[in-house]
């Protein structure tokens, strides 16, 4: 479904990504983590064409994204993505919000795009709160509504940017819990996450990140019993005794 293959992106003289490849099969769930800094976000950015990468090739279901003919809109509107700080249009109500792009993209009637949206919404536990604006929810509501959106649009898969980042601890698991669901449904997930307990839960492989490089790309079972690599037996000691 996914395929990275030595993908660099540079800022000027600082080498963001280097040399970053890996796979990503249909329905397979595959967490990044890595310190602060080390390409997770830009990685997963990439693989939309959110961000521009110099070297490499990426490929989605079939279609390059760095190819300049490449309609990216139109790969996008297929392609998930849930950031860290929901995204939502804050002067829409969140039916209008779940209803916009299905309309405007996928040129769905008003009262189809409307009935995906309830329907998502009652799955993710929030149709009570239709009416509502995003400033009226609390943020790991929003985020559900924000997963609620991406899962209008039929994805093919779905990109996860630190998802429960912005979230206080007691909202993390409501925003968990729908990504759990959506990965034992068979989804096609990529999560730059810090949360261990997803990645033991869900995850088929891990990758880790340090320095723009991937210096871990492993099956779950291997990468928490004994990383390769030292830098990722750091990382994983402080990650899970705090």
């Amino acid at each position: 479904m996914i395929s990275i293959r030595n993908v660099s992106k540079s800022y000027g003289s600082f080498r963001v990504l280097a040399d970053c490849s890996t796979e990503v099969a249909r329905s397979e769930v595959v967490v990044v983590c890595g310190p602060s800094g080390s390409g997770k976000s830009t990685l997963i950015k990439c693989v939309n064409g959110l961000e521009p990468f110099q070297r490499g090739e990426i490929v989605v279901n079939g279609i390059s994204v760095g190819d300049p003919k490449t309609d990216l809109p139109g790969l996008r509107s297929h392609v998930g993505m849930v950031f860290q700080n929901f995204e939502l249009f804050p002067h829409m109500t969140i039916t209008e919000n779940l209803t916009i792009a299905q309309v405007e993209v996928l040129g769905r009637s008003r009262e189809e795009a409307t009935e995906r949206g309830m329907g998502l919404l009652d799955r993710v536990g929030l149709k009570a709160h239709a009416g509502k604006h995003p400033g009226q929810l609390s943020g790991g509501q929003q985020q559900r509504v924000a997963i609620a959106r991406a899962l209008a649009m039929d994805p093919i898969c779905m990109l996860f940017d630190e998802p429960t980042s912005a979230l206080d601890p007691e909202m993390i698991n409501e925003v968990l819990d729908v990504m759990v669901e959506l990965a034992q449904e068979g989804m096609t997930m990529m999560v730059v996450t810090h949360e261990m307990g997803f990645a033991r839960k869900v995850a088929h492989r891990v990758i880790f990140m340090d320095h723009g490089r991937i210096v871990e790309d492993a099956k779950k079972e291997d990468f928490f019993g004994t990383p390769r690599s030292e830098r990722a037996q750091q990382f994983l000691s402080k990650i899970l005794h705090h």
